[in-house]
């Protein structure tokens, strides 16, 4: 099958309605919908983002969708953004809807006096943005005008910023590996407008090159591409059909914390500037399930399925004890639907396997005589017959295997 049929077959937007995980609706164009089986992948998706990052030192924060505009304008972004932003008016405030998560962040970190002692502070947060997308460029969920961005600002001082930049290119490694992905990355320099010195962007440009280098990461270097407030190091994952995504991103800031007046008092009891790290892994939880979606042809690995197992009575007979099957593997903690349908069951069968869901789980007479099931695995057949504790212990060690 030619590159062009395979990546037809896997459009995210085609799968997503299929397999009803998201649809996008006139009434919010470019915000999509997420439908019961599409947050499964997503809760998903951020049941492992908690996971890694708590481990890793992170603590999470939730900052307000919308900022009154003069925090933009403070920021730089008023300048460089506001016509991809939302506005509103309330008791005569202007506000803008953020379209990034940064300023609510140094917010938080200026909320109260921060000694040296607490640095590096690393805050992660699940950010809902609203950018302005035109609406010819919107293209399911990787082109929108609201998405989750899987944000952290790391507040450090001078001496930490190349252990920590260290340390987040681990943790993308650490993600990107868990899906088995391959990745390249570029260093992206000072872009034509810019904020700050020129001595401060060679310093900062010069830190991100010395970390790749000496963690032996072959890059490439994309001139100009750098954000306005600082220089950083994209990473672009490799799909299944060697399609390249830009998704993660490290960002080094001398600017924001100069422009909020952040300070932590030094060893030395004065007020010092830290410098800002911005990093996102996944880029956005919506364009990274649309990655997904095609990288697993909406075949996804047994962790990541919204349905797990489809359990299959042959006849109404065996109703009674499909419903108490799936009542045991609801309480392993796994997702599982029977299908009660007064349909054959080769058709029942084919349509789980049109609908991807890795196992199905057939139940007859004998099945119920001995409290077990008949095992079918997706694009593999029949497995035999386990009990009801085999399959569940099964299931947990491939999820566990792949966690």
């Amino acid at each position: 099958m030619s590159n062009q049929l395979e990546a037809e077959k896997r459009n995210h937007r085609k799968l997503g309605q299929e397999l009803e995980l998201f649809t996008s609706m006139d009434e919010a164009p470019g915000m999509p919908f997420f439908l019961p089986n599409g947050m499964m992948i997503r809760n998903e998706l951020e049941n492992l983002w908690r996971k890694k990052h708590k481990k890793a030192g992170y603590q999470e924060i939730k900052t307000p969708i919308m900022l009154k505009q003069e925090l933009w304008e403070q920021s730089g972004h008023w300048n460089h953004y506001h016509e991809n932003m939302y506005f509103s008016n309330v008791d005569e405030q202007n506000y803008a809807i953020k379209p990034m998560n940064c300023p609510g962040a140094i917010l938080i970190f200026n909320s109260k006096r921060r000694s040296y002692r607490e640095l590096p502070i690393r805050f992660a947060e699940l950010g809902l943005v609203h950018r302005h997308e035109l609406s010819g460029s919107l293209n399911g969920l990787l082109r929108v005008r609201s998405f989750t961005q899987d944000d952290a600002h790391l507040f450090v001082r001078v001496d930490q910023i190349e252990s920590e930049i260290d340390k987040v290119l681990e943790l993308v490694d650490e993600f990107y590996s868990h899906f088995g992905f391959e990745y390249k990355v570029e260093l992206s320099t000072r872009p034509e407008e810019y904020m700050g010195s020129e001595e401060i962007w060679g310093k900062a440009e010069l830190a991100l090159e010395s970390v790749l280098k000496s963690k032996g990461v072959n890059y490439q270097i994309n001139p100009g591409d750098g954000a306005f407030y600082g220089p950083k190091i994209d990473f672009h994952i490799l799909d299944s059909l060697g399609r390249s995504w830009q998704c993660g991103t490290v960002q080094l800031d001398f600017q924001m914390p100069q422009k909020f007046n952040c300070a932590y008092v030094g060893e030395d009891n004065k007020l010092h500037l830290p410098v800002l790290i911005h990093r996102a892994i996944y880029g956005s939880v919506e364009r990274f399930m649309a990655i997904l979606i095609e990288h697993f042809a909406g075949e996804f690995p047994l962790w990541l399925a919204p349905v797990q197992a489809k359990i299959i009575p042959i006849s109404d007979s065996h109703a009674v004890f499909a419903n108490e099957v799936k009542s045991q593997l609801e309480s392993a903690g796994l997702r599982v639907e029977v299908d009660y349908r007064a349909e054959k069951m080769g058709l029942k069968i084919r349509e789980a396997e049109k609908q991807k869901i890795p196992y199905m789980l057939v139940i007859g007479d004998k099945e119920m005589e001995n409290q077990s099931l008949a095992l079918r695995k997706r694009k593999e057949g029949n497995l035999g017959v386990m009990s009801i504790q085999e399959t569940i212990e099964r299931f947990i060690k491939e999820i566990n295997s792949s966690r």
